[in-house]
């Protein structure tokens, strides 16, 4: 009988490392958030997301005022559009802009806010007009790379004339 009783507890203890391991990989991977805050609704369109994800945060000064809740593909204006969810507590002017920045040099995207100087603040529904898209690294290689072809003389390809 005392066998079992402590196999119970080893047991109990094993199922609650699990969770527990199981809670850190869901929080570490943003697939978790357990923020159970009011929020409202505001979209957004982008030309280039870049490798924005669904779940990623909203933030301005650095601090998560909000989190990305889904990203489609208007056929419309062939843009991305963003719908992120902002927590009621916060409140920006109507003209407000977001980007889409890079925590690091190689890290996870989020949407960076940043305040306008609008009387009127975003309501639940509204669209944030001035966007600036994600800044593409594979562009930026292939511009550097181009404009130090053309300063040496050498076309793009690389094969002098």
């Amino acid at each position: 009988m005392q066998a079992s009783r402590h196999d119970a507890w080893v047991g109990f203890f094993v199922l609650l490392g699990g969770a527990a391991l199981l809670f850190l990989a869901l929080k570490a991977g943003n697939l978790l958030s357990l923020n159970f805050d009011e929020t409202y609704q505001v979209t957004a369109k982008f030309d280039n997301i870049g490798g924005l994800k669904a779940r990623a945060a909203v933030k301005s000064a650095g601090v998560v005022i909000g989190r990305v809740e889904s990203i489609t593909f208007d056929d419309k204006s062939f843009q991305a559009k963003v719908v992120m969810k902002l927590y009621k507590n916060v409140a920006f002017p109507k003209d407000s802009s977001a980007k889409i920045l890079t925590a690091g040099l190689l890290g996870e995207q989020y949407i960076g806010l940043e305040a306008g100087a609008d009387e009127k603040n975003l309501a639940a529904g509204d669209n944030i007009s001035q966007t600036q898209s994600a800044v593409v690294l594979e562009n930026l290689i292939g511009q550097f790379l181009y404009n130090k072809a053309a300063d040496s003389g050498t076309p793009a390809g690389g094969a002098k004339p």
